[in-house]
């Protein structure tokens, strides 16, 4: 057995990861905020909503093209399009 295998599963990827863990603890302590709550800024829900919208655009266009019985380069297109949106929809940061 390796030594990196010895002991207990880390718990976070980074120290980073650990400090913003700590930190989001130290706020949300005594509030009535649940401990697993994501706390958002205004402007990061409206970039989220974009990203949403957009994601949601895409798939429209694409059911669009299939009833339209669109060519494949179209479609292919389109699905190119709507994995790069789903991607960025991913990302809360």
């Amino acid at each position: 057995m390796a030594d990196s295998e010895m002991g207990r599963r880390r718990k976070y990827c980074k120290r980073s990861c650990r400090q913003r863990a700590y930190e989001q603890r130290a706020l949300v302590a005594g509030a009535s905020i649940p401990d697993d709550a994501v706390i958002l800024s205004a402007g990061d829900v409206a970039d989220f909503g974009d990203r949403m919208f957009a994601l949601r655009c895409a798939a429209e266009d694409l059911e669009t093209a299939v009833g339209e019985d669109a060519d494949r380069i179209t479609l292919a297109g389109l699905v190119d399009d709507l994995l790069s949106l789903a991607r960025d929809a991913e990302r809360l940061r």
